[in-house]
């Protein structure tokens, strides 16, 4: 096997186990009440217990603001989709590791802002905030092989 072809399957694999944790992440967003209740019988934590709740009473009361996270699980779904590109022709279509990169990094704002406004307590807002740096980790060695790919000899 050529160094070139190695090169393209190690960026392959990378960009799978990638694709996996996005689309992983993403289905979890669907069952919240669920998983939620799972939770909770599992632990004993005051924040999964008032969130918990307030999935409960949503669903029960107001079950059509759960349609928000199915929405963002689709999202998930839908951004991996995009990653095909890459798949494909991974030089050509680097820029789609660039914007997920960004959006890694997007995450932190999100949650040192959004999260006091909401009422989130800072530890969960740093577990969310561990998504973007432990997303980007995948992306940062994708693209330093595909530019490694791109400077290689056709």
């Amino acid at each position: 096997m050529s160094e070139r072809s190695a090169l393209q399957r190690r960026i392959r694999a990378w960009l799978i186990l990638f694709l996996v944790c996005l689309v992983l992440s993403g289905l979890t967003a669907f069952p919240l009440v669920s998983e939620l209740r799972w939770a909770n019988a599992l632990m004993d934590n005051a924040w999964l217990r008032r969130v918990g709740d307030g999935l409960d009473r949503a669903d029960a009361e107001y079950p059509f603001l759960l349609y928000g996270t199915d929405w963002l699980a689709f999202a998930h779904l839908v951004i991996a989709v995009f990653f095909y590109g890459v798949y494909r022709d991974p030089v050509r279509n680097v820029w789609l590791v660039e914007a997920g990169m960004i959006a890694c990094a997007g995450i932190i704002p999100l949650a040192l802002i959004c999260g006091p406004i909401r009422g989130i307590p800072f530890g969960w807002s740093v577990i969310d905030m561990s998504f973007g740096v432990f997303g980007v980790i995948p992306l940062l060695v994708l693209r330093r092989k595909i530019k490694r790919l791109e400077a290689m000899p056709a």
